[in-house]
């Protein structure tokens, strides 16, 4: 069957395995079972989610599978994943699980894991649950009478991560006179997000914050900024900001409407702590994805730089190894390890904005700390996900693209660690060239995997 976790815990189309009601019932049997391992008289399980309409059907089979195991249940209902993360770890939960499939479209949900601590749960205990499921052992284990476990609302959720995630923006700052866009994607931001700038100072508007089940990603948000940056300039706002269907994302669109991803957000706060003598280490940890527009503006700053593979589970992982407190992707998720144990869109944004106050420019001009090197990616859907090194057309494609390339920009192709989908990303000196070698290699990639 594969691994039931990907990169990012279990994930796929709701009302199909891996994700449909019996299913979460197994898993929260299972994570529940791991979790009593704790030395505790009573266990407890935070849920939260997102804005999806399966969110209620999962909710309700992960509630029964947990409390069925004799452990009880937090309802936070909806929130953004790092804000579940802070609610567990405040509330000295035994775990804190999130109903999210992130930036994918509605009809996916996905089950997210944090350990006690906040921090997402680790894979020896992620594979522990998964060896209780398939092996049918979790079926037999079943508390009776005054042993199993009852659920109750969290009513002041969203009320206590707002305090939080405003606590990590400096005391003596404010918002004051700055004019934000906020994009929540029809997702877990909506009420959290217009509440802490707000609070903060600023003048916010808000785009795509009405969810009704079924909108959330759709065209908004961080992967679609289109409509962020259209209403930034005309009402002359100083900064546009996208966050994902789950709010662990950020990306920015300055005052003129330019995308601003999630390597120029890295640049321009890595330059501030720096300043600030906040960057631990003088270590900055980026991805194989990261533009090479980055690593030579870290280099011209005199940044150290440390590189992991995609997803944020495997860049908390080398910065708690190298001991950074800055890490993120060009896709936006963004850590700051400081202030919290799991990429935070929110954070980010406060980060952000604390820069423009600290620099006193506008975006379009902190930007500037980095020229992106042109890049394109192609997202190739697949049914199956052979290993690409056996894919001998691809492999030569490759080969061939690297070596008109030279030193002057690099290939990476790989398989998406949560969809089902190859991605091929090609860095070159012109766009022209960029663009055709990209499709050139998504061409043989459709053909190669069938």
């Amino acid at each position: 069957m594969g691994r039931m976790f990907g990169t990012d815990g279990v994930r796929g189309v709701a009302n199909v395995h891996p994700m449909t009601a019996e299913m979460a019932l197994e898993i929260g049997r299972a994570t529940a079972y791991v979790c009593k391992k704790h030395a505790k008289q009573r266990h407890t399980i935070a849920i939260g989610k997102d804005t999806r309409i399966s969110g209620y059907m999962l909710e309700s089979a992960l509630t029964a599978g947990i409390c069925s195991m004799g452990v009880d249940v937090l309802l936070v209902g909806p929130l953004p994943t790092p804000g579940i993360a802070f609610i567990t770890r405040s509330m000295r939960a035994d775990a804190g699980m999130v109903l999210s499939a992130s930036h994918n479209p509605y009809q996916d949900n996905g089950i997210k894991i944090f350990s006690r601590d906040g921090f997402k749960l680790p894979d020896v205990e992620e594979d522990e649950i998964e060896d209780l499921i398939t092996s049918g052992r979790i079926r037999d284990i079943r508390p009776t009478a005054h042993e199993v476990g009852k659920a109750r609302r969290i009513d002041d959720a969203g009320g206590r991560y707002i305090v939080f995630c405003k606590n990590t923006f400096p005391e003596d700052e404010t918002l004051e006179g700055m004019k934000l866009v906020l994009d929540c994607a029809n997702g877990a931001t909506y009420k959290v997000a217009p509440t802490v700038f707000s609070e903060l100072g600023a003048a916010v508007g808000t785009i795509h914050s009405d969810p009704n089940g079924i909108n959330i990603n759709e065209r908004c948000g961080s992967q679609h900024t289109e409509d962020l940056s259209a209403r930034t300039v005309e009402l002359g706002a100083d900064v546009g900001l996208a966050f994902d269907g789950d709010g662990d994302r950020l990306i920015a669109v300055d005052e003129k409407g330019n995308r601003v991803a999630g390597d120029q957000i890295l640049a321009i706060c890595g330059k501030m702590y720096k300043e600030r003598g906040l960057l631990r280490n003088n270590l900055i940890v980026a991805t194989v994805m990261s533009n090479f527009g980055f690593f030579k503006a870290m280099k011209e700053l005199g940044i150290q730089q440390e590189v992991s593979n995609v997803g944020d589970r495997h860049v908390l992982e080398m910065m708690q190894q190298k001991g950074a407190v800055l890490g993120g992707e060009e896709s936006g998720h963004m850590i700051f390890l400081s202030h919290h144990t799991t990429g935070d869109g929110i954070i980010a944004a406060l980060q952000l904005l604390w820069a423009m106050r600290y620099y006193g420019q506008p975006l379009s001009a902190l930007a500037g700390v980095m020229t992106p090197s042109p890049q394109r990616i192609i997202n190739v859907n697949v049914e199956s996900k052979p290993p690409l090194e056996e894919l001998k057309d691809l492999q030569a494609a490759i080969q061939t693209a690297e070596a008109e390339l030279g030193d002057r920009g690099r290939v990476l192709v790989r398989y998406s660690g949560t969809q089902p989908m190859c991605r091929v990303m090609v860095e070159g000196p012109t766009n022209e060239i960029t663009e055709r070698l990209t499709r050139a290699l998504a061409d043989v990639v459709s053909k190669s995997i069938r």
